[in-house]
């Protein structure tokens, strides 16, 4: 039988996603710089890139992959950060992602079957696919 988590780590956890999500980079990474894992993932398997990448927080997404998180962490329902900024259109955060190494044909759907699914033919030319 697993003991329940510490009510105030799991305060600290929620407090770090949300700095994810509105894209506040410089607290973000202060977090990680002391220690918090970069690839740290909620409940539903979202990492910190995720929420920042699907949230269109270009800057944070770079900050944390610059600090070693992974550009295709794929959560708990198949979906990559860049499949999720597909589906968003956030330009800046597909950029960011793909400059670090993101595979656009990882995850389900994969950012080329969302770009596909939405008729994005840009993406779909920048991904080298068409």
């Amino acid at each position: 039988m697993s003991e329940a988590p510490d009510p105030e780590v799991v305060e600290l956890a929620t407090k770090i996603f949300d700095l994810a999500r509105q894209g506040q980079t410089e607290a973000l990474v202060a977090y990680v710089d002391a220690g918090v894992p970069a690839d740290l993932t909620n409940d539903r398997g979202d990492s910190l890139v995720m929420l920042a990448a699907y949230h269109g927080h270009a800057d944070a997404v770079r900050a944390l992959l610059a600090r070693g998180a992974t550009a295709d962490q794929i959560n708990d329902r198949g979906q990559t950060p860049l499949a999720g900024a597909v589906f968003k259109g956030e330009t800046d955060v597909i950029k960011a992602l793909l400059e670090s190494g993101a595979d656009p044909s990882a995850g389900t759907p994969s950012a080329v079957d969302t770009a596909r699914m939405f008729g994005k033919k840009d993406l779909l030319e920048l991904f080298g696919v068409h």
